[in-house]
């Protein structure tokens, strides 16, 4: 299965004790192939993606990744720009970017 384009986005885990408060970063990727779109626990078909979209938060880049699809929307934070790989995504499927 061909690879069209990864974006990579980081998983945020909150460990709080009676001391402390620590925050993990879990850096994982979504990866977009012709036939579908896999995260690290989801697997989403092409035919079930409606768009995706971007909310910059800060600056550099950093915000959240939109997947729009027909089983509601899921967020994925990133750290770099995903303007490539949305581009991508709506060149695959015939979208105007």
């Amino acid at each position: 299965m061909e690879l069209l384009a990864e974006q990579e986005y980081v998983k945020i885990e909150r460990k709080v004790d009676s001391l402390e408060q620590v925050d993990l970063e879990h850096w994982r990727y979504l990866r977009l192939y012709k036939s579908k779109i896999t995260s690290e626990h989801r697997e989403f078909p092409i035919q079930e993606v409606l768009d995706m979209s971007f909310r910059e938060i800060g600056s550099k880049g950093v915000g959240l990744l939109y997947l729009h699809t027909i089983r509601g929307v899921y967020s994925y934070t990133v750290k770099s720009s995903p303007k490539q790989f949305i581009e991508t995504y709506k060149r695959h499927v015939g979208k105007n970017v």
